[in-house]
């Protein structure tokens, strides 16, 4: 009989135990274990830049490990997908570009929702385009350039990254803005493409403007303008497209931070606010700067209402150019 009371009394200790071991668990301050942060494309790029130097302010500001995952596959989507179906606790966070804001369009099937299975979190940079042209091309402005594709509908080319990239649709962007018919020719990157304007192959090209400024500053390419608001410091004679006189044709490459969806409100919020530092941070905006990047916050509710426009701006351009990727 004692010692049954006794182990009755001993397992009731036990289970307090644990209980308040749990319950400490459970209050334990985010982030308690080590972060992964997804990167849907290969290293080097600047969501690679991004990353990692977010990831480590990140590490030092929260006293957690915060690891970069560099998962490159199907346009970024699988990078994406991965985020989308892992536990949502904050512990796996992805950088997003407008991949997820063109793919619903661009893709016939796509294996996660990227209006339902994220949480957005924080935008967190931008990365201004420019419009270049081969230095044969006699025109030296955006008017004059879209004036001399009206006069010849169809014989000017430009050059992309490849269909459905970022440097294509700014492309289509313009031929809808300015009403003008224009053929595309798809490289396989950047780079090829960018080697392609030097050559002659190809008419115009618009493209980040890390990339292409080597090249301009050489007289290889000639710029006409910057797809942004204000002018680019480190190309200050070159006009933004709205002192060129063409309304509505901003189009930035963006980054920024999501978590699974159904995240704790209060994790995201965290998260939010130690990016916000972060971005804040001398050291960050001189990194940031070297590359090109320009740091850019948000609150989670601006972010979700940024990818929504951006998502239905990129499904109307799809549509009406009639792309699509396999």
């Amino acid at each position: 009989m004692v010692m049954n009371a006794f182990s009755r009394f001993a397992g009731a200790v036990l289970c307090s135990v644990v209980a308040a071991g749990a319950a400490h668990a459970q209050q334990a301050p985010y982030p308690s274990k080590q972060v992964r942060l997804i990167l849907p494309f290969a290293p080097g790029g600047p969501s690679d830049i991004v990353g990692r130097v977010l990831s480590q302010k990140l590490s030092e500001q929260t006293g957690q490990s915060v690891v970069t995952d560099n998962r490159a596959g199907a346009g970024g989507n699988l990078g994406l997908e991965l985020a989308a179906k892992a536990p949502p606790d904050g512990y796996t966070l992805v950088v997003s570009s407008p991949t997820m804001a063109i793919s619903p369009s661009l893709y016939k099937k796509l294996n996660y929702d990227p209006q339902k299975d994220f949480a957005p979190v924080s935008l967190v940079a931008n990365i201004p385009n420019i419009m270049l042209v081969h230095n044969s091309v006699p025109a030296k402005s955006v008017k004059e350039f879209i004036d001399l594709a009206r006069r010849s509908p169809g014989k000017l080319n430009y050059g992309s990254s490849g269909a459905g990239s970022t440097t294509h649709l700014s492309s289509e962007i313009l031929s809808n803005v300015a009403k003008i018919r224009m053929v595309h020719v798809p490289y396989k990157g950047q780079g090829l493409a960018l080697t392609g304007l030097m050559s002659g192959q190809v008419d115009m090209m618009i493209m980040s403007v890390p990339g292409a400024q080597p090249m301009v500053q050489a007289n290889r390419v000639r710029p006409l303008a910057v797809l942004a608001d204000k002018r680019v410091a480190s190309l200050p004679n070159v006009p933004t497209t709205g002192e060129a006189g063409v309304k509505d044709f901003v189009v930035n490459v963006w980054f920024g931070v999501l978590a699974p969806a159904n995240t704790p409100r209060e994790i995201v919020n965290r998260v939010n606010s130690e990016i916000a530092k972060a971005l804040a941070a001398p050291d960050v905006r001189e990194r940031f700067a070297g590359a090109g990047i320009e740091p850019a916050t948000s609150t989670p509710e601006q972010f979700a209402a940024y990818v929504k426009s951006e998502t239905a701006r990129y499904a109307k351009v799809i549509r009406e150019a009639g792309i699509s990727v396999e």
